[in-house]
């Protein structure tokens, strides 16, 4: 499966040239964002982002994200639904088990700029806790 053109034009037009790759794993596309910024406050400064998308999509919302290396609060702490760590492309990733709400995905809108916008906001809500 390849990605959509809205995704490719999204990923392309990113003000920070990120080296990405889409590969087909076990039925799945994986898209990963080499080098991704975190914001501060976060053991890395940049890590590798894993999103994993079901055939189906953009009409099926993609489930949970993954970050390589694992991360932590700049102290240490663990944060809530990332313990679990799994391999995919020859590599381990530390799960970041978040699941979108009934209507959260609007199918023929959402796609990857969307989602990646959902994993930053979610990170920033960490930030009080990780400083």
């Amino acid at each position: 499966m390849s990605l959509p053109d809205t995704d490719l034009a999204y990923l392309e037009g990113l003000d920070v040239v990120y080296q990405i790759e889409a590969e087909a794993e076990a039925g799945m596309t994986c898209v990963v964002l080499r080098d991704w910024p975190l914001p501060a406050g976060f053991s890395h400064t940049t890590v590798d982002l894993l999103v994993r998308l079901k055939p189906g999509y953009p009409d099926v919302p993609p489930d949970m994200w993954w970050f390589s290396p694992a991360v932590q609060t700049a102290g240490g702490a663990a944060l809530p639904r990332t313990n679990v760590t799994e391999s995919y492309l020859g590599r381990r990733w530390q799960r970041w088990s978040r699941h979108l709400s009934d209507g959260q995905w609007r199918s023929g809108v959402d796609g990857l700029e969307s989602y990646i916008a959902l994993i930053r906001s979610d990170l920033e809500r960490w930030i009080p806790a990780a400083a």
